[in-house]
């Protein structure tokens, strides 16, 4: 067990608390078991150690923190280290990346059946379902998703500026004296092109430079290790997922023909939809479907996104600015909690609201005869009416 702690308190010693993402406020920390999940790079792990540090061990709580792919776990077991630790007078069990440990779910019950009064926090890979493991947990877990940056989580780590985080409708209604507000501390495009290509995680405090090689190096992770994880995946599969990726990131956003995808890749068309749908779970990709269409994974997505711009630019070195506006909006809309869907017109249908996004000159003549729309224009530090700056939207988280 001292290992464990040794393991813990250097990397305590690096934590700090000058920045938290916007998910640490809306977590209920006082629950039983809490399950986080998120994006590799997200500041999962981050977002726990603080807790661990700045909260727990402030209010004398005793916390142990212990990521699942320690060498600790190859002769013990994750009950057992629970149970030793209550006994030692733990009362929070902090377990990172949950999903490299076999048979998680299984324990994770046992835990929380046979300790009642040990708290059990623990982050896991996007793509993992937390309620569709070997042990029912749907009773007992509590889960939230951490998801990239936004534009605004951006400006504060990057030191440039602190902003509040508003509602689609406050920018809806109010979008001209929030653009002034922000602009008269900085001017929000140029630091908007630096986020839209090495912004959306955390890691781009670690250099700027290498933060392309970084995010290659996490998609390769997510399809090589997470995915194989939690899909049993071989290194076939891998290869398989990978070749979809590069043709999806080729086109993205675009239409799939699914049954083309198909005949390309020599992959059944149900194995398309099943890997479209891993990459959207893993953070890799969004999915758009027309209004009124259930929701299923057997369901042909209506239109496919690469889940942040920060991967257009990984995969093309000259994305289409376009695509990138559209990339860009879908993904803010959906970290922030809004169902979206594909209008029959415009580019996006969000709280009853249809949204079309395009440059400064972007005019409303596609979407003018909707009930209720809004311009998401690009290049603009103001707008007016129903024009709103594209970088707007990165305040809704």
């Amino acid at each position: 067990m001292q290992v464990l702690i040794d393991f813990q308190d250097s990397l305590l010693q690096g934590i700090k608390e000058n920045f938290q993402r916007f998910l640490n406020k809306k977590i209920n920390w006082n629950q039983r078991m809490i399950g986080i999940k998120g994006p590799r790079g997200a500041g999962k792990t981050t977002l726990m150690l603080q807790h661990l540090k700045f909260t727990l061990s402030k209010n004398q709580v005793n916390g142990l923190y212990v990521t699942a792919d320690h060498p600790w776990f190859y002769q013990n077991n994750l009950l057992d280290t629970a149970m030793t630790w209550f006994k030692q007078g733990g009362q929070v069990l902090l377990i990172d990346e949950v999903h490299k440990y076999p048979n998680w779910s299984r324990e994770l019950k046992n835990i929380y059946d046979g300790l009642p009064q040990l708290q059990v926090i623990f982050s896991a890979s996007s793509a993992l379902d937390i309620y569709r493991g070997e042990s029912d947990l749907s009773r007992r877990v509590i889960s939230y998703t951490l998801p990239g940056l936004s534009f605004r989580e951006y400006l504060k780590l990057s030191e440039t500026a602190d902003f509040p985080s508003f509602t689609l409708e406050e920018i809806q209604h109010r979008h001209r004296e929030i653009s002034h507000e922000v602009i008269s501390t900085i001017r929000p495009l140029l630091y908007f092109e630096k986020y839209l290509s090495k912004g959306y995680l955390p890691i781009f405090v670690e250099g700027e430079n290498e933060y392309g090689s970084k995010l290659e190096q996490i998609i390769n992770t997510v399809v090589d290790t997470d995915l194989a994880y939690i899909s049993s995946y071989n290194a076939g599969t891998a290869a398989k997922v990978k070749k979809l990726l590069g043709v999806i990131a080729e086109s993205a956003p675009f239409k799939p023909n699914v049954s083309a995808i198909s005949t390309k890749l020599n992959i059944s068309r149900d194995r398309i939809l099943e890997h479209i749908y891993q990459l959207k779970d893993a953070r890799i990709l969004n999915v758009l479907l027309s209004r009124g269409k259930g929701v299923s994974r057997l369901q042909k997505p209506d239109k496919l996104f690469l889940e942040n711009t920060n991967l257009a630019f990984a995969i093309n070195s000259s994305p289409d600015k376009g695509n990138l506006r559209e990339t860009f909006l879908l993904n803010q809309l959906l970290n922030a909690g809004y169902e979206v869907f594909e209008p029959k017109k415009g580019d996006f249908w969000v709280n009853e609201i249809t949204i079309e996004v395009g440059g400064k000159n972007k005019s409303s003549q596609q979407v003018i005869n909707e009930d209720e729309y809004l311009i998401a224009s690009d290049d603009i530090e103001t707008g007016w009416g129903k024009k709103i700056p594209l970088w707007l939207f990165g305040f809704l988280y």
